[in-house]
């Protein structure tokens, strides 16, 4: 009998559809747990098997003759033959027995990183996915003993979040639309007791912010992202308060209005959605008074406005919003999670469009901190709306502040798409920043911010220039720019996203959008619990 079980639901947004598909789709996935491997004929009758060992110094953790799971022999015998062997190949192959049960296997060393794990584990689902099954068995044999490093509940970790991202159904507007996907179940022989709670929730936000990321333009104008974000509020609790052009004017928020005004719908402002922690947490005197602020730059397209982009440059430019996305994905995460401190999230909803309004070169703007902008580049609108965005969210004086933008292709330069950039006003964050990265499979780097980097941001007409046009280290004096905009006080890590979108997925992500932060913040919230020290001033 199973020893315990998990439900995900899929919740719905928009227009009564379900986020995840514009049909129908799977909308309960389970995993049942059992303390026993499996017999023979239990393996028979699943179609669909994947199997990890573990890999010592010693070699394989092969199972000893007399105390064999079904068809070990076999796939021992199948994994030595195998000529391409690393740490990230697994053997593929169907078993010897009437139903040719579609078997996955891999050996796993004990120091294995989480990316690696992650990547392994979307290979391991992935041959299994394009079958499109309706269960799936894993087998952890051997691992309720695992050496100190990687544990059974890491491994499981990662296959279910493997499998969460690679049934998700992503927007698709085909007038033929694809196959829904059937797996409703994950069968786990030889471990119990999993807490899946948090890669539910993990998921769920990495869904959310991919779904949003990869909808067309014309799906996803600042006026139709607020009634999905309103629903959402709806369902969830959360307090909601826009800030449309008009409240923008009164608090003299020239930044973010000079990247609006060139809209012809005034649809642009700034959203901003509460969490707080359940009242029986309240009552039990269990909630903590400590405040996450999250900020997300909300672009739903980006022409580059009057310093247009080329056609190759501007493909693409829907997912320009990715910030804003992850943001709220983080936010729904630490809902699910019903976590005991407040997060606020303030999402900077705008396009960046050319036209007779349109803002311009050697434009000068105030933002509503009373900072004097020299605008230099119309392409470096990000920075711009997320400056007084930035100022409301800081005025709070929140213990620390997360910004997400697809900000700078200097950082894409810098790093690859393979991680993102971080900056910080603190330097106690760094190695929890760094650390965070490396546990959550979200990798990030931190760059320097010393205050040296503003000479190049000296205007002889305004306080501060928006950029530099020759583009030396834009990411960096983008961050130097955006910490003008928060208060000292403040504790503040700004995420460029250069790993938003890699070619072919990245780890556990089949897609090339990738909702790249919400692992990350969690793990950095959570586990690192930087609330506590990022007060701390340098």
């Amino acid at each position: 009998m199973p020893q315990s079980e998990y439900d995900l639901f899929f919740r719905e947004i928009g227009q009564g559809k379900p986020y995840f598909s514009e049909g129908n789709q799977v909308t309960k996935f389970k995993v049942k747990q059992y303390s026993t491997l499996p017999k023979a004929a239990l393996m028979d009758a699943q179609g669909h098997i994947i199997i990890i060992l573990l890999e010592t110094a010693t070699g394989v953790s092969w199972p000893a003759p007399d105390n064999a799971w079904p068809y070990a022999d076999v796939l021992k015998q199948r994994w030595k033959q195998q000529k391409d062997k690393d740490d990230l190949t697994p053997l593929i192959t169907d078993l010897p027995n009437a139903s040719g049960s579609h078997v996955t296997l891999a050996c796993v060393k004990p120091d294995i990183s989480a990316f690696d794990l992650l990547s392994l584990a979307r290979k391991l689902c992935s041959a299994h996915l394009s079958y499109n099954p309706s269960e799936i068995m894993l087998l952890l044999p051997g691992l309720d003993k695992v050496p100190e490093g990687v544990t059974t509940s890491r491994i499981m970790e990662a296959i279910v979040a493997a499998l969460m991202a690679g049934i998700f159904a992503m927007p698709s507007f085909k007038s033929k639309p694809p196959k829904p996907k059937r797996l409703a179940a994950l069968h786990v022989y030889g471990v119990v007791g999993v807490d899946l709670e948090r890669t539910f929730a993990e998921a769920e936000g990495n869904n959310l912010a991919r779904y949003l990321t990869s909808l067309p333009p014309n799906e996803l104008t600042p006026a139709l992202y607020r009634q999905r974000i309103a629903e959402l509020a709806e369902q969830h609790g959360w307090n909601m308060h826009f800030f449309d052009s008009k409240a923008l004017r009164r608090q003299k928020a020239g930044a973010f209005l000079a990247v609006a005004q060139g809209s012809a719908d005034d649809d642009a402002g700034i959203v901003q959605l509460c969490y707080h922690p359940p009242k029986a947490r309240v009552a039990a005197k269990a909630v903590t008074k400590r405040r996450l602020s999250l900020v997300g730059k909300g672009i739903c397209y980006d022409t580059g406005g009057n310093n247009l982009k080329p056609a190759k440059s501007m493909f693409g430019m829907h997912e320009d919003m990715e910030g804003s996305a992850v943001a709220l994905g983080t936010l729904l995460a630490l809902t699910r999670l019903k976590v005991d401190f407040s997060v606020h999230c303030w999402l900077a909803l705008a396009q960046n469009h050319i036209g007779p309004k349109a803002y311009k070169q050697n434009d000068v703007v105030t933002a509503s901190n009373g900072v004097t902008i020299e605008i230099v580049h119309t392409d470096a609108e990000g920075r711009m709306v997320l400056a007084d965005t930035l100022v409301m969210a800081s005025a709070e004086r929140p213990d620390l502040i997360v910004d997400y933008a697809t900000l700078t292709g200097t950082c894409v330069y810098a790093l690859g798409t393979r991680y993102s950039g971080a900056f910080t006003n603190r330097d106690a964050l760094v190695f929890d920043v760094i650390e965070a990265g490396r546990n959550s499979g979200e990798r990030v780097w931190p760059f320097p911010t010393d205050s040296d980097y503003d000479k190049e941001l000296e205007s002889e007409i305004a306080d501060v220039k928006q950029c530099v046009l020759a583009g030396e280290a834009d990411h960096i004096l983008a961050a130097r720019f955006l910490s003008r905009f928060v208060q000292e006080s403040v504790p503040w890590l700004h995420i460029d996203l250069a790993a938003g979108n890699h070619k072919g997925g990245l780890a556990h992500i089949p897609t090339d959008v990738s909702g790249f932060g919400v692992r990350f913040t969690l793990n950095l919230v959570l586990d690192r619990k930087v609330l506590g020290i990022a007060r701390q001033k340098n």
